[in-house]
């Protein structure tokens, strides 16, 4: 399975860090694959920002509809949460969900969760972390995402968290199914 596509032009100052395709979850008689890419902020002192998209593949072969979206989204959340764990990010509270529009004007809103959360690095206190997840559905689901700090000084090139947001959003906005005409590789 490929990976979803990123805008390279909405990329500048990041890196390409991760491709992986893993069983998501499966419930009952529902499998779901996930082939997803990671990106991370060039030149960052840790935490560094790092955004992903993710593509999944649904066993058996299901067209996105509102009772399977309501599980995608559960199961992307709880999963959201783990990956957060993994990069050592404590104390993630669910903030709260929004719709927002995406660049494919044949997709669906995609849901945003917004979560927050405190980074450990090394010795050093907590750094307080905003991330994102937003999932939508075209003729399958796509899912991106990220997390950035919320301290100005983790932002020595003058950029701050908004700016950091604006971005992630931006990357997230342009995620699209491979072959899609709107996307570009």
């Amino acid at each position: 399975m490929d990976p979803p596509v990123v805008p390279r032009e909405r990329l500048d100052g990041w890196r390409r860090v991760d491709e992986v395709t893993e069983r998501a979850f499966a419930a009952g008689p529902v499998s779901v694959d996930a082939c997803t890419v990671r990106y991370e902020r060039d030149a960052s002192e840790p935490p560094r920002p790092f955004c992903f998209a993710s593509r999944l593949e649904i066993r058996p072969p299901s067209a996105p509809n509102p009772a399977l979206t309501a599980l995608v989204e559960r199961q992307a959340q709880s999963g959201f949460r783990d990956r957060l764990a993994e990069r050592d990010i404590e104390g993630v509270e669910h903030r709260g969900d929004r719709g927002i529009s995406v660049d494919d004007p044949s997709a669906s809103r995609a849901t945003l969760s917004t979560f927050r959360g405190v980074a450990r690095v090394g010795d050093r206190r907590g750094v307080p972390l905003e991330a994102l997840l937003a999932v939508w559905a075209t003729d399958e689901y796509l899912l991106g995402g990220g997390a950035y700090p919320l301290e100005e000084a983790s932002y020595p090139s003058g950029g701050t968290p908004g700016d950091a947001r604006r971005e992630l959003l931006g990357i997230v906005r342009g995620i699209a199914s491979p072959g899609d005409p709107a996307g570009a590789d």
